[in-house]
């Protein structure tokens, strides 16, 4: 398979793209921006998939069977969900990352860098491999998943030098270190970690070496009790608190709870109740949401109850990347729920933040849909 001349950050005979082809309504870290800060808010790596999500089924497929969806959507997913929700909140966000020299590499690179305004300059094609590719089905508030792919030649998509950020999002893997999150650290980025379910069974703290580098970690209830053999997520969230400076254990329907060693504060944010249609990517616009809330220095709560938004915003979507909220969104969710009568007070309080945060222009209709009905084809403007 030939060759694409996409190699790091550049296409043949194109400039790499500088900044967001549609500007951010809104830039959370504006009032702190100074001459010599670096030109990247949020650094990732990872690797991306092609996700091909089907919506509309009544239930599971049934061997032997065809099913017809009603509806069906393409986009950047794996590592891609977590950079396409930090740039839909006004970070510049930069992905490191291998695509195929494929089609579906080629639609992917062209969504995150030239859809989603997404710095992808630390990122390189790989000739002669092909993406990874999900196929995700979505019924009654679930998803059934099956994903195929190779693993990339040995060159980590990582550079030995990551580039100078305010912050990264790093996955942590038990028993093993990954040399860029120490190195970004020393640099002084603020390394904020999450981890998936660990296969091996071990669940042992000490084994997720990287944790050392983290301002924040970020697990779900399940892994947070089973890494500290505590029974409650609260006893949990402390436990790790020895670890590492913030904790957030994410509660599902129950919302999520932080602890802040340093300052000693703790925050408990319900859920917004929702009618959840596609639960993908939402662990990942949770962080998203909370990664921008702490580059902006708000508060403990606000970032907690920022994240939760987000991450229900995303969920009445269907896919990953495609369902990550922005601006628009936020803003027509607070004036939605300011106008029904009989609102909770108290409930209304705590998002009251967003009222010197949203823009006051009309904003378009919420939700707003972004699904691109299949690769190849363009929205009409």
């Amino acid at each position: 398979m030939a060759s694409t001349g996409k190699r790091n950050g550049r296409r043949a005979g194109r400039e790499p793209v500088a900044g967001p082809p549609c500007p951010a309504q809104i830039d959370p870290l504006a009032a702190l921006r100074g001459p010599d800060d670096p030109a990247c808010d949020v650094y990732l790596t990872g690797t991306v998939f092609l996700d091909i999500v089907f919506t509309g089924l009544d239930s599971a497929p049934v061997r032997g069977t065809e099913s017809w969806a009603r509806g069906m959507g393409s986009s950047p997913g794996g590592v891609a969900n977590m950079a396409t929700a930090l740039a839909r909140l006004g970070l510049r966000t930069s992905l490191a990352a291998a695509f195929g020299d494929d089609h579906y590499g080629e639609y992917c690179w062209d969504a995150l860098e030239q859809g989603e305004g997404i710095d992808l300059s630390p990122s390189r094609t790989v000739p002669g491999w092909h993406s990874p590719v999900t196929v995700s089905m979505a019924y009654e508030g679930e998803r059934t998943m099956v994903s195929h792919g190779h693993e990339p030649p040995p060159e980590e998509p990582a550079p030995d030098c990551p580039p100078r950020a305010r912050a990264a999002v790093a996955s942590l893997t038990p028993g093993r270190s990954a040399p860029w999150i120490a190195q970004a650290a020393r640099k002084g980025t603020r390394i904020f970690g999450d981890v998936g379910w660990d296969d091996t069974g071990a669940w042992d703290l000490a084994g997720l070496h990287d944790l050392r580098y983290c301002e924040a970690f970020l697990p779900n209830a399940a892994e947070a009790m089973r890494y500290t053999g505590t029974d409650t997520p609260r006893a949990a969230a402390h436990a790790l608190a020895e670890h590492v400076p913030v904790v957030v254990v994410t509660l599902g329907a129950e919302g999520a709870y932080a602890v802040d060693r340093r300052t000693g504060e703790t925050a408990s944010v319900p859920a917004i109740e929702v009618e959840a249609l596609d639960p993908t990517g939402a662990g990942d616009v949770f962080v998203a949401g909370f990664v921008t809330g702490s580059l902006a220095g708000w508060p403990l709560a606000d970032r907690l109850a920022f994240a939760g938004l987000t991450a229900a915003l995303s969920v009445q979507e269907f896919g990953g990347s495609l369902s990550a909220p922005g601006w628009a969104e936020i803003a027509a969710w607070w004036r939605r729920v300011q106008s029904v009568r009989e609102q909770e007070p108290a409930a209304l309080r705590r998002y009251g933040f967003l009222a010197g945060l949203v823009p006051e222009e009309a904003v378009r209709p919420w939700p707003l849909r972004r699904a691109v009905p299949t690769i190849g084809f363009r929205r009409s403007a």
